[in-house]
C-alpha cells in the first residue's frame, strides 16, 4: 500500500513539474532519492517512461484542437476554422527543434545518463540554471518580447530552442 502511496507522489511531482519550465525528469530523479520506490530498476525506468506519458498525454488531450493538424468535422464552419496550415508549420518547427537533441542526444545518451543522471548533478543544474532563469526573468521586466506568436519562429529560431533542450 504504501508503494501505491509512493506512486501517486511520484504523479503528482511528475503532474506539476510537467507544466512549468522545468526538468519534470530531474525532479523524478531528487524525488526517487528520498522516495525510494521499492521496485526493480527495470520496473522504475518503466514507471518513469509511463507516468512521463501520463502527463504528456495530458497536456495533447488539453491542446488537442490546438495542435490537431486535421479538420475532421463536416459540419465545421468556415469562419470557425482553426488555420491549418499554421498547425502544420508549427509542427514543422517542432520537428526541426528536436534534431539537435537526435544529433547530439541519441549518439551520447549512455554517457549524459551515467554522468548527470545523478542527484548532485541533477540538484545543481536545477539550482543554477533556476537561478539563470529568475536573473533573466529580472533583466528583461517591462521589455517587449521578441517572438509573441509561433508563425515568428522559423528554422534557425527553432534550432536554437532545441540546442538549449539538449
Amino acid at each position: 500500500m504504501i508503494e501505491v502511496l509512493k506512486a501517486i507522489l511520484f504523479g503528482i511531482v511528475e503532474g506539476i513539474t510537467e507544466w512549468l519550465p522545468i526538468s519534470s525528469t530531474g525532479h523524478m530523479i531528487l524525488l526517487n532519492e528520498f522516495v525510494h520506490l521499492d521496485v526493480s530498476p527495470a520496473f522504475y525506468e518503466m514507471f518513469e517512461v509511463v507516468i512521463q506519458f501520463g502527463a504528456i498525454l495530458a497536456v495533447i488531450l488539453l491542446f488537442w484542437k490546438k495542435i490537431f493538424p486535421f479538420d475532421l468535422s463536416m459540419r465545421a464552419r468556415r469562419e470557425k476554422r482553426v488555420n491549418r496550415k499554421e498547425i502544420w508549420r508549427m509542427w514543422g518547427m517542432i520537428l526541426i527543434s528536436t534534431l539537435p537533441a537526435v544529433v547530439v542526444g541519441l549518439p551520447f545518451d549512455d554517457l549524459f545518463t551515467a554522468l548527470f543522471y545523478n542527484s548532485i548533478c541533477v540538484a545543481t543544474a536545477l539550482i543554477v540554471f533556476g537561478i539563470g532563469f529568475l536573473w533573466i526573468e529580472n533583466r528583461n521586466v517591462g521589455r517587449k518580447p521578441r517572438i509573441t506568436s509561433i508563425r515568428q519562429i522559423d528554422g534557425k529560431t527553432a534550432v536554437i530552442i532545441g540546442l538549449f533542450q539538449v
